[in-house]
């Protein structure tokens, strides 16, 4: 049974919405001072929690999508994609203006001097060309083949994130290790798929 295409462009609404709802529960819970002891880092912790959670599903999408029946998911990638980058930019944001409110100097400092936060800002940056590239008028101003290239920055993005929450957990690391695993096995797979298979 092949996955309509019509029917996941009809859910792409009601999916954008599901994806956004977690942004605006913990915002609203921010505002009301419901986040627990240390609501910025919570926040914050929430924001990248699903950046990530989401970069690794578009990587699903990309290794599922190799297969004819399910090729229709191929129309949500990019939805998905651009909402994990939101979620990013509010990790960032939460970072620079609620925990250090626009602190430049020692926000520099604190690039250099934490390796987990270099990777975020490195990461960060390594986004930024596959966003604005993301339009189907820059594929066709870039040509698919360089397009391509570009978007193959997620499988360096993706274990760097993963890499960034193992730094950033001081105690428990068994959640960024099953991210990390989860990300190792889909370029695996994808290695496999693209050079091995064919």
């Amino acid at each position: 049974m092949i996955l309509s295409t019509n029917i996941i462009k009809r859910s792409k609404p009601i999916i954008l919405f599901l994806l956004l709802l977690p942004s605006i529960i913990w915002g609203l819970t921010f505002l009301q001072g419901n986040l627990g002891i240390n609501p910025i880092d919570k926040l914050m912790d929430e924001f990248g929690k699903m950046a990530l959670r989401l970069i690794i599903v578009t990587l699903i999408i990309s290794s599922l999508s190799q297969y004819r029946f399910l090729r229709s998911l191929q129309n949500i990638r990019r939805m998905i994609g651009l909402t994990a980058f939101y979620y990013v930019i509010c990790h960032f944001l939460t970072y620079i203006i609620l925990d250090h409110f626009f602190n430049w100097k020692f926000i520099l400092k604190d690039i250099v001097k934490r390796p987990f936060i270099t990777l975020g800002f490195i990461n960060f940056i390594l986004l930024l060309p596959m966003v604005s590239t993301s339009t189907n008028a820059m594929v066709k101003k870039l040509t698919f083949k360089v397009w391509k290239k570009i978007h193959y920055l997620i499988y360096i993005i993706a274990p760097l994130a993963a890499l960034h929450f193992y730094l950033l957990k001081k105690a428990d690391k068994t959640e960024p290790l099953v991210y990390l695993g989860i990300i190792l096995l889909l370029l695996f797979w994808r290695f496999y798929y693209k050079i091995i298979k064919k």
